[in-house]
């Protein structure tokens, strides 16, 4: 999954300054304009404090730092009177790092888990979540109708924890549930995605509650039609 690089700018800037509060800064102020004379002419990723009191002018990389960025953030921190801090994943290049080095510049190097990992692990993981819960609206919607058999099966399905506890109260074998399962899945009662006992729980969970809403509204249309055939019977009419 490939993110965005406005996104991936954004994960690292929160990554990194969480980073900084670990490391004993407090974070004073976040995108601050650099203006000369009134004109902006460049802009702060963050201004952070140390515990005595410095303030630094950080400027955050989702990947290496070059000489052009070295210099970016060093003119920046003089503009506004702070110490340079860059925060990054490494130096692009010997020079970066030399250039670092020579003009004062705190860098922290951030490793890759840091600023990659954790970024494709959170658009994923959100990825996933929106998955599972289209798929299992996707259950809930389903016109498939269930026999009295498929209802059974499913209903101790949603009451049980494991796949054994299910195959003890139906007086089954495990592989006969895991069989009962497969024929559920070739019908498209049950998801083939998913493996997962606890998930395909989850499915039979809301089959059944559908399946009880759809019983509980028949019924309710079948009292309705009776009501209404009593209104239409004329008064002398047995």
């Amino acid at each position: 999954m490939v993110l965005s690089a406005k996104r991936k700018w954004r994960s690292s800037e929160e990554i990194a300054l969480q980073f900084l509060e670990q490391q004993g800064f407090r974070i004073i102020d976040r995108h601050v304009k650099v203006k000369i004379e009134g004109v902006e002419v460049s802009e702060i990723d963050a201004v952070v404090e140390d515990g005595k009191g410095e303030k630094y002018a950080v400027e955050i990389k989702a990947g290496t730092i070059d000489v052009n960025g070295i210099r970016q953030a060093y003119v920046n921190a003089q503009l506004v009177g702070y110490k340079p801090l860059i925060v990054a994943k490494g130096f692009a290049d010997d020079s970066a790092a030399a250039l670092a080095e020579k003009l004062g510049i705190k860098v922290y190097q951030l490793k890759d888990y840091y600023l990659v990992e954790a970024e494709e692990l959170e658009t994923l993981v959100k990825a996933s979540i929106n998955n599972i819960i289209q798929e299992l609206l996707d259950t809930l919607l389903t016109e498939k109708k269930l026999g009295p058999e498929e209802y059974d099966f499913l209903e101790k399905m949603a009451t049980t924890k494991t796949i054994k506890e299910l195959a003890d109260k139906q007086n089954i074998t495990i592989n006969d549930v895991a069989r009962k399962i497969r024929r559920l899945q070739k019908k498209g009662i049950l998801s083939y995605k998913h493996k997962n006992y606890q998930y395909l729980r989850l499915e039979a969970q809301l089959l059944i509650l559908r399946e009880n809403i759809n019983r509980a509204i028949n019924k309710l249309n079948l009292i309705l039609d009776q009501i209404s055939n009593l209104l239409k019977t004329p008064k002398n009419q047995p």
